[in-house]
């Protein structure tokens, strides 16, 4: 679609919202921010744009003028598209992108997205450091922190953006289709917005709807979902695995990760050279590696980048250690499954600091999870008493409830022995009482710091 002098409506004023208020700004449409929160501040929102453009901005009701008007809507992720407002605009028969379609439509180059409930934002960080390693031109946008609409006028041909995709999304793409995608794991998460568990997993399906036959997949071969998926897709399907050697596709061969085509087998890293911990990490390797390797990047350099990667921020991150114990921020580990992955990389007796916003999710698998390392569960939010419920039920009985995430560091603090581990890992978003997980990561360090 040619953009130029077209009305658009950009439904959503944060962050992604603004991004691709600029972006439109930039190609000449006329843009129109619209937020339903009647009580933003208006001039404030177009004091966050650049400001080199003209632009409407409405709050709280649209007038059916504006909307009677429009060429375009472009959501931003967090508005669901099944609410009466956007099931208007279907109805009416606006073409409605998301900003993933939007920056996709603008920018040029190839992608390598990646989705999945859990692990997309270390598995992208170090993707983003492979290219980045060996390309002149990379974006790595996304979830992960940089809107990709706010890099999309900088690409050329020769660029390669490396992108977190959400699965909220997948459920706005129209033409999106990248020459490496992955989904590297389908658990229980959003169904609070995707409402059942077969529509979250068509959404995350989402990412091959473009691909051709020239273009590679990368799927969890362990998850059942997934490897019964990958046996019907019009792209390469690569398989990894963690648990088992496969005929064809990357996998974890003792302590050492190979990468077996049709032609050879390829020693990858050693686990014990990696500077991330637990197997869940070890699939993240594996994913970016093949996602890599199928782009076209030698051996010799994903091996080197691989080596030389460290934890991203938030995800099983080292804070410090105090009077022999180790505290550690996974406070990215906003679901049960992510969760399990964090307490599984523990390797000492571990106070766990867990809740926050309630997604709907159940909490049982994760306490079962716990194998007799957890010495303390000490809740906050608004889940606490679901999850003490769900541990006492499971004869889990060591919990403490608290008001807030500084209560819950100090009493960790004074119950934790030399040799024991302090674990945010909460299982749950962190909405309520934080912005985001980044802001509950973040006072968790300082609350530790000034033990």
């Amino acid at each position: 679609m040619d953009l130029r002098g077209k009305r658009v409506l950009v439904f959503g004023s944060g962050k992604s919202g603004i991004g691709a208020s600029d972006l439109l700004g930039k190609v000449g449409a006329c843009p129109i921010i619209y937020d339903g929160n009647g009580e933003i501040d208006k001039d404030g929102v177009v004091h966050k744009t650049s400001g080199d453009y003209p632009l409407e901005v409405y709050a709280g009701e649209l007038p059916a003028e504006v909307q009677e008007g429009l060429d375009l809507v472009v959501l931003s992720p967090g508005v669901p598209t099944d609410i009466p407002l956007v099931k208007s605009f279907y109805d009416q028969g606006h073409p409605v992108w998301g900003e993933v379609e939007l920056a996709y439509q603008t920018g040029k180059g190839e992608v390598l997205a990646i989705t999945g409930t859990n692990g997309k934002t270390t598995t992208t960080a170090l993707l983003g450091k492979i290219m980045e390693d060996a390309r002149d031109s990379v974006f790595v946008v996304g979830n992960i922190g940089t809107p990709y609409t706010s890099k999309a006028l900088e690409m050329t041909d020769e660029s390669t953006t490396v992108a977190e995709i959400s699965s909220f999304q997948l459920e706005t793409i129209e033409k999106f289709a990248p020459k490496v995608s992955a989904i590297l794991n389908i658990t229980e998460d959003h169904l609070n917005r995707h409402h059942t568990m077969e529509e979250y997993i068509r959404v995350k399906e989402l990412i091959v709807e473009n691909q051709s036959a020239d273009d590679v997949c990368v799927l969890n071969y362990e998850d059942e979902v997934l490897r019964e998926f990958g046996k019907a897709i019009v792209p390469k399907t690569v398989y990894f695995s963690s648990i088992r050697k496969l005929n064809e596709g990357i996998y974890l061969d003792g302590d050492m990760i190979v990468l077996k085509t049709s032609d050879e087998e390829i020693p990858v890293v050693k686990t014990t050279e990696l500077k991330i911990l637990g197997r869940h990490n070890h699939e993240n390797a594996m994913a970016a590696a093949a996602m890599a390797y199928y782009a076209g990047v030698p051996m010799e350099s994903i091996r080197k980048s691989v080596r030389e990667f460290t934890a991203v921020a938030h995800r099983i991150e080292y804070v410090t250690e105090k009077n022999g114990v180790v505290y550690y921020n996974d406070s990215k580990g906003t679901n049960p499954d992510a969760a399990i992955k964090g307490i599984q990389a523990m390797n000492r007796p571990t106070l766990l600091i867990g809740g926050g916003y309630d997604k709907g999710s159940s909490y049982d698998e994760w306490i079962e999870a716990f194998g007799g390392k957890v010495k303390y569960l000490v809740l906050i939010g608004q889940t606490k008493e679901k999850i003490r419920e769900a541990a006492e039920r499971l004869g889990f009985h060591n919990t403490i409830l608290c008001e807030n995430l500084e209560e819950a560091v100090k009493i960790c603090a004074e119950k934790a022995e030399t040799g024991d581990a302090v674990l945010l890992s909460p299982a749950c978003a962190s909405w309520g009482q934080f912005d985001n997980y980044e802001q509950r990561g973040d006072m968790f360090k300082e609350y530790v710091k000034a033990l």
